[in-house]
């Protein structure tokens, strides 16, 4: 069977042509999409893999990065931090037209809803949470240059380049009128984080995209992470980003960019704050400069929302609840805003 955006006759031939034993026809099934990476399970008469390739339309420079993703996975893997094995890049895009990668099928439950969490015991789900953060502060103690990552990003600047990165990519998606309130707002948040700027903590690599519905969770013990996932953003640079991002997409608008009532903005987790004294506790980092961290996790977060409208009307059709997700924009700029306040 085909599924749009993937050919398994052609990712079949590609496959055994890397090395790859496969065993019958494959079958493709579309398990995510519609605002980052498409994926999908794949599999044969003996073997299951996970496909990652950019969305269909809509693409925004560097958002979508499946082989920045393969980079940093195959050097972390072996590391101790959950990773999927992974197995073939194909960067040129001779399978769908786009680079894509493959990576070993990892069993194990995906907390996307609010829902999906009413399986879970307040206790479990608190150890959960309390996992989430050790993984996390486990990435931020890799020593990236011991394993061969030390050209993956460049860590002097970062801060300053993010701030830039993302009032560019506003200009990018923007899907409002040049005197719509909120652009006079954005150009003064921007311009003031850039006067905020702390010296940033020790380096560390970066998932730049993390909370519990990009982890594969142990079905059985609700405090073991089995993998982290959707790696296109990753970097090396500031690992407080991570964690402020992390307490950021907490909040109840994020349900509007996501589309659904998410996971990770039920009030049964931890608040914000206590995720943000738990990762210091057990990084050892310093969270002095919190409020500009905050809010440049706000601001990044309201520029993906106003992206998500954008790309539906420049004709991507994997797009759910585009014109809410817009209106999310507003409230995580004012977030911003008021953090640096």
């Amino acid at each position: 069977m085909t599924v749009e955006g993937l050919d398994p006759v052609a990712l079949r031939a590609y496959l055994v042509d890397n090395g790859v034993p496969v065993q019958g026809e494959l079958t493709v099934e579309l398990i995510a999409g519609g605002r980052s990476n498409l994926t999908y399970k794949v599999t044969d008469d003996a073997s299951a893999w996970v496909v990652r390739r950019p969305p269909l339309g809509g693409l925004t420079p560097s958002a979508h990065d499946v082989g920045r993703e393969f980079a940093v996975t195959e050097k972390l893997y072996g590391t101790g931090v959950p990773i999927a094995q992974p197995i073939a890049l194909d960067a040129d895009g001779t399978v769908c037209g786009a680079p894509l990668t493959v990576t070993e099928f990892v069993t194990g439950r995906v907390y996307r809803h609010k829902d999906d969490l009413d399986q879970l015991s307040d206790a479990q789900l608190a150890a959960n949470a309390s996992a989430l953060v050790r993984v996390l502060a486990d990435l931020h103690a890799v020593d990236y240059r011991a394993v061969g990552l030390e050209s993956f990003g460049r860590p002097a600047g970062f801060l300053e380049r993010q701030v830039r990165l993302w009032a560019r990519q506003w200009d990018l998606v923007k899907t409002r009128e040049a005197d719509d309130p909120l652009t006079d707002d954005v150009a003064k948040l921007a311009a003031a984080l850039a006067e905020a700027i702390p010296q940033t903590s020790q380096p560390s690599v970066v998932h730049g995209d993390f909370r519990i519905d990009n982890t594969i969770c142990d079905p059985e013990q609700a405090d073991v992470i089995r993998a982290v996932v959707d790696w296109e953003l990753s970097t090396i640079g500031d690992p407080l980003t991570d964690i402020a991002l992390m307490c950021v997409y907490r909040s109840p608008a994020f349900d509007l960019v996501f589309g659904h009532p998410a996971a990770w903005t039920s009030p049964r987790l931890p608040s914000a704050d206590a995720l943000a004294q738990e990762y210091a506790q057990l990084s050892g980092r310093d969270l002095g400069a919190w409020d500009f961290y905050l809010a440049l996790a706000n601001f990044k977060i309201g520029v993906i929302a106003e992206g998500i409208t954008h790309r539906a009307q420049h004709g991507a059709k994997d797009v759910m609840n585009a014109g809410a997700a817009a209106q999310a924009a507003p409230e995580f700029i004012a977030a911003a805003r008021k953090a640096l306040k």
